[in-house]
Formats: C-alpha cells, structure tokens, sequence
C-alpha cells in the first residue's frame, strides 16, 4: 500500500503505549492497532483529528505516501 503509517514513530517519541492512545483518543486498542499496522482500508477525519490533538503532531506526521515497486522499472 503506498500510503504509510508512522504511529509507532510518534508513539515512541511521546513516550506512550498502544493502549494509552487508545484509550485518550477514544478508540478500542484492537482498531488502533489495525490502523497502526496499516491494515485499515480507511480513517475517519475525527479519529485522526483526535490522534494528532493527542500526539500533539500534524496528519502529516502520521501519515505518508511511498512509490509502489513497478516491476520492470
């Protein structure tokens, strides 16, 4: 998937856990982990609102494109 998720990068910059997060952003340790595994399908603009506000970050801090690997090129 091109787009990349650096929740674990903030994680560890804040100094706080999966279920710390979990629980001041408002959401189950279970789906925070799916969206910091990069295997949600999609975010709502709220949670991710609310994850920046409680990591003090910007979306972009969390989120990031990468090229996908074209075979042949």
């Amino acid at each position: 998937m091109p787009i990349a998720i650096d929740i674990d990068v903030m994680l560890a910059r804040r100094k706080m856990s999966v279920g710390e997060l979990a629980d001041r952003v408002g959401i189950t340790p279970a789906n925070l982990a799916v969206l910091k595994n990069g295997r949600a399908k999609a975010v709502r603009f709220a949670t991710l609102a609310a994850l920046c506000e409680v990591l003090k970050c910007q979306p972009g801090d969390l989120l990031r494109w990468e090229a996908e690997d074209v075979a042949g090129e």
